[in-house]
């Protein structure tokens, strides 16, 4: 072979035992080389197993974690704790290399023992590839940014991501500032304090209820985070309507959470029904509504942050500040018009008595009157269904000492006065109705829902005083004419003042109402005849009589709701509170003796159903005048003036315009009955 020399080989031959030298010094070569193959393929294997044991599916998802890491060499023995039920993560690099240079900044210690101590440096830092590249590389960067918080944070992330932190470009480690240390939070509410006091200057957080609370060890006491959430912090600035209607809503929902609950208010001694109390009043009832940028939330009287207690002169709710605190939305409201009470209890008879006993003594004045009616149109309608079936089976339609031919005489009942005085008392009064149910009801789950149809809790209460305002002069007319019925109308006879109130054309009560109702009792248990009644029956003396009353209550009440101020000038503030116990319980039985009891004594009772149009066309037949007011059709027959009643049959226009008037307004009765009985039943 060519640059082989033979004159290397020994002249006198080959030695065998140096050739088998020569091919020992080989294998052994050979089998070193083998060892280390194997000894590094064992390696290798290990190595894959340590890394893929902990997880399966780490492979698919490149996670690199085991079990148990070294313990580290710098730390003396036992320092370092076992963090039970984590796994390490042994990345490329081992953190020994980079506390090698980050050592004097960065505890090993103390990072060990934080939340964070299961990791390795290039768990966040993921930048770092190449620890020599890192060293020798000019002003090294280290990436700590908020997107590599989010690879494990994923939960607090996306509530970051909604947050006003992150519109404003605060990140994670604007807050969490000794990352390196940060232990475990264990629902530590000072640290809460302190980690939000880096950015948001305190304005009076420390020295309230609830930071004292905090910083005394009260877990219950609100702090930051209790309102505005850790991560996903609401944004509350902005001038626009929704974000104003935002805070509004946002403001007294926080403080729901806490002051909802009843047994972390008896637990601090803190008052239980503040929720309670607060929807029952008109500013809570608007709220609940959807309306609170209309009325005063809690933050609006008791602040937001700066909240003392009511005897702290500083606080906004003191008497030394109501004043001020009232004045912001009522400009000049007076120091008794600040002795109304926000949060009166009218169930608690210890805390409020005034409240209390007026809520009794109407809610016993409305089961009174709604039993000893709904009893007596119960009996009634039982006793009229049995007759007047008997009577058509007899084939009696008319009475019969009414003659035929005269059956059909229509004669005058009502003056266009009377009609048009009561159709504008019935579509103001149903006016009211619609729009002060949302209000009366609101928790119900229509109540919001046709606020939203009457376009809203300002428009509903501008259609309410405005019916307010009509049915009142209404009730002035009343009273004005019943003053010239009284003193000046010409009538037959030229009777004195009692003679006209005690006429039978007079809804005044009188003795002969006594005996009609123990008759109609008697009637109804089969016990004697139907009593014989003149123009006026007691039961519409009483509807006249509990109009005027209720009109009276409900209007004063009313007019001092609707001018608190002017009525403070001269009454005591909690004045009001009475006013609206009063307004909302009788217009609640107004409305519901007028849409069962009235609408069956009118409409609905087997002799007149399915409706009665004589309010709006003023005219009845002879055979309904001699059937239910005998007493009057032989009074006027004995005084030569029934003629004088006679009338034409009501036009086409009108005899259509009553049947549809009448029955839109008993649709309209029958709707609002529905959802009062199913706030009461459902």
């Amino acid at each position: 072979m060519k640059g082989f020399d033979l004159s290397s080989i020994p002249q006198n031959g080959i030695d065998i035992t140096s050739s088998a030298g020569v091919a020992g010094s080989m294998n052994s070569k050979r089998r070193r080389l083998i060892l280390i193959s194997i000894a590094l393929s064992v390696f290798l294997v290990l190595n894959c197993e340590s890394v893929f044991a902990a997880n399966p599916a780490a492979k698919r998802e490149g996670s690199k974690r085991v079990e148990k890491t070294k313990r580290s060499e710098s730390l003396k023995t036992g320092e370092k704790p076992a963090v039970k039920e984590q796994e390490y993560c042994l990345e490329c690099l081992d953190n020994s290399e980079c506390l090698g240079c980050h050592g004097t900044k960065i505890s090993e210690r103390k990072f060990a023992l934080s939340v964070h101590g299961a990791n390795s440096c290039k768990s966040c830092h993921l930048d770092i590839t190449n620890i020599n590249e890192h060293v020798l590389a000019k002003r090294a960067k280290i990436h700590f940014e908020s997107l590599t918080c989010h690879r494990c944070h994923k939960k607090e992330a996306s509530e970051h991501y909604a947050s006003a932190h992150f519109i404003n470009d605060v990140q994670c480690k604007d807050c969490h500032k000794e990352i390196h240390e940060i232990t475990a939070w264990k629902g530590d509410k000072v640290r809460v304090i302190q980690g939000c006091t880096i950015c948001h200057a305190d304005d009076g957080y420390l020295e309230s209820v609830h930071g004292k609370a905090v910083f005394d060890g009260n877990p219950d006491s609100a702090t930051c985070s209790d309102c505005h959430g850790l991560h996903k912090v609401p944004l509350l600035k902005g001038d626009d309507s929704k974000a104003a209607l935002f805070r509004k809503e946002f403001h007294t929902e926080v403080c729901q959470r806490c002051h909802a609950d009843m047994e972390m208010m008896k637990r601090n001694a803190v008052f239980l029904i503040a929720t309670q109390t607060y929807y029952g009043s008109y500013h809570g009832k608007v709220e609940k509504l959807g309306y609170p940028i209309l009325v005063a939330g809690c933050a609006d009287c008791h602040g937001f942050h700066y909240i003392l207690h009511p005897e702290n002169p500083k606080s906004s709710i003191s008497k030394k500040r109501l004043l001020e605190t009232c004045g912001k939305c009522h400009p000049g409201a007076n120091s008794n018009f600040v002795q109304w009470a926000a949060h009166a209890a009218r169930n608690d008879r210890r805390r409020d008595p005034v409240s209390y006993w007026t809520f009794i003594i109407i809610t016993a004045l409305l089961v009174c009157t709604f039993e000893a009616f709904w009893l007596h149109t119960l009996f009634w309608f039982r006793k009229d269904f049995l007759e007047r079936r008997e009577l058509r089976a007899k084939g009696i339609f008319i009475p019969q000492q009414v003659k035929p031919e005269e059956a059909g005489h229509i004669y005058r009942r009502f003056s266009s006065f009377d009609i048009a005085l009561h159709l504008t008392m019935m579509l103001t009064f149903l006016g009211l109705v619609i729009t002060g149910l949302p209000l009366k009801f609101f928790q119900a789950p229509w109540a919001s829902g046709l606020m939203h149809f009457l376009g809203g809790a300002r428009t509903a209460g501008l259609i309410h005083r405005f019916c307010a305002a009509i049915i009142l002069i209404c009730f002035g007319i009343m009273i004005a004419y019943s003053i010239y019925f009284l003193f000046f109308k010409k009538i037959p006879g030229s009777p004195n003042f009692l003679q006209r109130l005690f006429s039978p054309d007079s809804l005044c009560p009188r003795r002969r109402d006594i005996w009609d109702i123990m008759e109609m009792i008697q009637w109804f248990f089969n016990r004697g005849p139907k009593p014989q009644f003149d123009r006026w029956t007691y039961w519409e003396k009483f509807d006249f009589i509990a109009v005027f009353c209720g009109m009276l209550a409900i209007g004063i009440s009313g007019l001092m709701l609707w001018f608190p101020k002017s009525f403070t000038i001269f009454l005591p503030g909690r004045i009001l509170n009475i006013a609206t116990i009063v307004h909302s319980d009788i217009a609640l039985l107004v409305s519901g003796f007028i849409f069962t009891v009235h609408f069956f004594n009118t409409h609905l009772r087997p002799s007149k159903f399915p409706i009665d149009t004589v309010i709006f066309t003023g005219r009845f037949p002879k055979y309904q005048l001699v059937e239910e007011r005998p007493e009057q059709y032989r009074r006027l027959v004995a005084e030569k003036r029934l003629e004088t009643y006679r009338a034409e049959y009501p036009g086409i226009i009108t005899e259509f315009f009553s049947m549809m008037m009448g029955f839109a307004m008993l649709a309209i009765g029958f709707f609002c009955i529905f959802l009062i009985a199913w706030e009461f039943l459902v």
